[in-house]
Parts: C-alpha cells; structure tokens; sequence
C-alpha cells in the first residue's frame, strides 16, 4: 500500500511540481481541455503553484495537507482548511475541501478515496458538528459522483477566477 503522510516544509519544491502537473493534467491536456487562454493560465499557476505559495500553505497552521509518496517521489495529495467558498452559509469556521489531485500515472491505487476519508476524517474531528464544504468544477461529472455518493449535496455555484478567465465551479456541503 502506497504510504500517506502529513506535508513537510522539505516537500514544497515537490508539491509545487505535483501540484502543477495534476492540476495541468485534469483541466489541460489529456483530462478536460480547458481553452484557458495562455497569459491567464500563467497567472493562476504562478500564484497557485509556485513555491512561495506552497510554503506559505504548508506554514499556515489552518490548513493540512497530505501527500502520497511512492519510490521517493510525491504521487497524490490532498489539502483542507477554512471554509472560504463564497456561499451565504458558509463560515470559516466550517471546514473545506480544498484540493485533491493524483498524478494520472497513480489513479487506480485508492489513493484518491483514501485522502478524500482522511480528509473527512480530519474535518470532522477538528471542526465538530459544522459542516464541510468543497468546490467542484461544473464539468467534472465524475468527482460530482464521488462527492454526492459520500452524502455531499450540490447547494450552489461560483466563478472560480483563472487570471481574468472564470470556471463555472459548484459548491458541496456535507453536514
């Protein structure tokens, strides 16, 4: 079985990379093929996966992530934290699904449903009795059916901005 770990501040050149690969694999190049246009998309990934970025999330005692590692090289991950989703009943308070990619050369390992039950796991242990949120992307038809067999309701929608580009995103809850 592939090894899941908390992230480690040594980890950031790493998750950087696996961080911009999943994210270039899911909505660019083989996965949903997003026409982002190309000064947006250079943008969103300096500011979302760049170093700096990822040692600041790693530093922030809010946020958790996981990392899955295989033959000394980072795999799949998970990431949660605050709610900030813009929805009228959400909370910081409330917990949050950030981010949960694995590399397409990974799927098929249980990688994903194991960060997706340690991510719950973790939320609902260290925000009792609020509930959890996560944005999806609206074309993602698959992750839809994960999230809403793991007792999530689609309870509305938001532009996630992309540098001047938006996604037409949903917003899950879980109480």
């Amino acid at each position: 079985m592939v090894p899941i770990r908390p992230a480690r501040a040594d980890d950031v050149a790493a998750l950087a990379e696996l961080k911009l690969t999943t994210f270039r694999e899911t909505f660019l190049e083989e996965g949903f093929g997003i026409p982002y246009p190309p000064a947006d998309l250079a943008i969103f990934e300096v500011d979302s996966y760049a170093e700096p970025a990822i040692a600041a999330d790693l530093a922030n005692p809010a946020k958790r992530t996981w990392v899955a590692e295989l033959d000394g090289r980072l795999i799949a991950y998970a990431q949660v934290g605050p709610c900030k989703l813009p929805h009228p009943e959400a909370s910081p308070e409330h917990g949050e699904l950030y981010q949960l990619y694995v590399r397409r050369e990974a799927q098929g390992l249980k990688l994903g449903k194991r960060l997706l039950e340690l991510s719950m796991d973790h939320l609902t242990e260290s925000r009792p009795g609020t509930p959890i949120w996560l944005g999806v992307w609206s074309g993602n038809e698959k992750a839809q059916q994960v999230y809403l067999a793991k007792g999530f309701a689609k309870v509305g929608d938001y532009r996630f901005k992309v540098g001047s580009w938006y996604d037409e995103e949903y917003i899950f809850r879980r109480d």
